[in-house]
């Protein structure tokens, strides 16, 4: 891929839009400047070349379509992607006249915005041009997993992920539902056509009607223009419903509906439109229960439920907590222009001990504060901040050699330990396990050598005998 394919424009007013789309592009490989208008986008994109400008409609001075005849003028041939969220059937049209490549309407999700990408680059570049970023990272359909029960789970999506029948994931809060169903829709027949998401738990219930459905010109007081609804949009494609179990008893009815006769009706419509969509709906809840209590509908229950999915909490996922922690660690770090800490092997037992509630949520927070708040190049027990405390208590190395000494977790009971204490303990027991040897201990530990000597020298100010091979 060449240097300029690899570059994109970002422009929006929106300093908190820029931050997420730049850093969502930036972790696919690309390289992303910004501008705050339309203005500072075209003297930017004047002084260099950019493979790509993805642009807001609506700013102060020069909007989006200014900026689309602008970059059109300079340069005919570079793709450009308008983002909006008052999108009508003649803006688009004029938008596509203008020489726009995609129309994203808002809400949208950033795995969205990398896929618009990709693909406008494989239309855009030349065929012998390299299409793909060099460092790939598409949260879209990168599941980190070593459990064995989450790789089963996986292989049973791609075997269920190419036929139409509506899927029902199950899990609790924070373990990835949404991610598993982006999983199946990369690995579907659909996955060239729209993925489109709906929280049904964020949207009031009398708006989530004309979000689901859509509505005609006058069908209320404000519907100043025709809306197409979420299934419209993705049609063709795949339908995410999220925490489905949230929706209105009443809304159920009208959705089970259209699950029944693939077609819907705008509010205010004179008559059905066709769809064909792919559903995938997710919860947190019970829904066999809600039905029981005649929260949800049990006949719109077994319409979702052909294929049902339940997502392991991280509890009950072996060994991934190392392996997601180091993932994150990774992430933040490269956010936040930090150079990537270790964790610290008593850090390590109180993550893999710990309970997490919240689940892989839970933890890329823990992480992504941890990375904020080390000061150094190792995260110890006290930057992670987890309730119930557990602490490390070291057991004596036998006299004459025997075993190394067992850096065992437990709670916290009794007298406590402090920091200080803690840190120096693993030090010295890093120390007497290769008796003596500092830069060895260094590996052990995950901390430079230079800081393993100051360590030392502060020990040995305050009088403390530093174990060596004598």
């Amino acid at each position: 891929m060449t240097d300029k394919t690899r570059r994109i424009l970002i422009v929006d007013d929106d300093p908190s839009m820029r931050y997420a789309l730049s850093e969502s592009l930036e972790a696919c490989g690309y390289e992303v400047e910004s501008a705050d208008n339309g203005s500072e986008a075209l003297q930017k994109f004047q002084a260099r070349p950019f493979g790509i400008v993805v642009t807001d409609m609506r700013m102060p001075r020069l909007g989006g379509m200014d900026v689309l005849k602008g970059v059109k003028k300079i340069s005919p041939q570079t793709p450009v992607i308008l983002i909006t969220a008052y999108g009508t059937v003649s803006t688009a049209v004029e938008a596509m006249k203008e020489g726009a490549s995609e129309f994203i309407m808002k809400p949208f999700s950033l795995d969205d915005l990398q896929a618009v990408v990709k693909k406008v680059l494989v239309s855009s570049v030349a065929p012998e041009e390299e299409i793909l970023p060099e460092t790939p990272v598409s949260t879209a359909v990168e599941i980190i997993s070593q459990a064995a029960n989450v790789r089963s789970l996986l292989a049973l999506m791609r075997n269920v992920a190419k036929s139409k029948s509506s899927i029902l994931i199950q899990g609790e809060s924070g373990t990835g539902k949404e991610l598993f169903a982006r999983y199946i829709y990369r690995h579907s027949s659909r996955e060239d056509r729209p993925f489109v998401a709906i929280n049904c738990a964020a949207i009031p219930h009398h708006l989530l009607e004309s979000e689901m459905f859509g509505y005609e010109k006058g069908a209320f007081t404000g519907a100043v223009q025709r809306k197409p609804g979420k299934f419209e949009l993705a049609d063709g494609g795949t339908l995410l419903l999220d925490e489905i179990g949230e929706m209105d008893i009443q809304l159920q009815a009208k959705l089970l509906r259209v699950l029944q006769e693939s077609e819907v009706d705008r509010l205010g419509g004179r008559e059905p439109v066709s769809i064909d969509v792919r559903i995938i709906a997710t919860t947190n809840a019970d829904l066999k229960k809600s039905t029981e209590e005649k929260k949800f509908r049990e006949d719109l229950f077994y319409r979702l439920n052909v294929i049902p999915i339940h997502i392991p909490p991280l509890r009950d996922r072996k060994g991934d907590v190392v392996l997601l922690g180091d993932y994150f660690l990774k992430k933040y770090s490269r956010i936040n222009g930090k150079k990537k800490p270790v964790i610290s092997p008593e850090a390590f037992r109180i993550l893999e001990d710990y309970s997490w509630p919240g689940n892989v949520r839970e933890l890329e927070h823990v992480i992504e504060r941890s990375v904020l708040i080390c000061d150094g190049d190792v995260i110890f027990p006290e930057h992670l901040y987890l309730e119930n405390p557990i602490r490390y208590v070291p057991k004596e190395t036998p006299a004459g050699g025997g075993t190394e000494p067992d850096l065992s977790v437990q709670a916290a009971t009794g007298e406590p330990v402090t920091l200080k204490e803690m840190e120096k303990t693993m030090i010295f027991d890093a120390l007497r396990r290769v008796k003596g040897n500092r830069t060895q201990a260094s590996k052990i530990l995950g901390i430079s050598v230079r800081t393993m000597r100051n360590k030392l020298q502060e020990y040995e100010s305050e009088g403390e005998a530093i174990p060596s091979d004598s």
